[in-house]
């Protein structure tokens, strides 16, 4: 007699790790550790590259990348005084990254949303 144990099937719904990793982007630059919150990007843009159903992200994480990655290159390239990325970011520059996170992870958040509902 042969048992088969079940298989789990994986669903059509965006990865947890890129859905946690993008609303903690925005929440690590709004809680001051903005160096840091590269980890999170970085894990979305590699979890949008590697799973196809993603790749229609890819605009949003790209812009996330840009609001990010300038003033970073501005801080690491520039001549400044500021010990930190997170105390080099003037405020605008703050909200412009936190916002484009929070437009990233809802947009994460969404997909889930209805690649959940189109495979149920």
């Amino acid at each position: 007699m042969t048992t088969t144990t079940p298989q789990r099937t994986r669903t059509n719904r965006t990865s947890r790790s890129v859905l946690i990793a993008a609303w903690a982007f925005p929440a690590m630059v709004l809680g001051g550790f903005a160096l840091l919150s590269g980890i999170p990007l970085i894990v979305m843009l590699v979890g949008s590259l590697r799973d196809a159903r993603l790749r229609t992200l890819s605009w949003v994480n790209a812009a996330a990348l840009t609001a990010y990655g300038v003033p970073l290159a501005m801080w690491l390239l520039g001549p400044s005084q500021q010990p930190s990325l997170t105390k080099y970011l003037t405020p605008l520059a703050t909200g412009v990254v936190v916002a484009t996170g929070v437009v990233v992870a809802v947009a994460h958040h969404l997909r889930r949303r209805r690649l959940a509902t189109a495979g149920a």
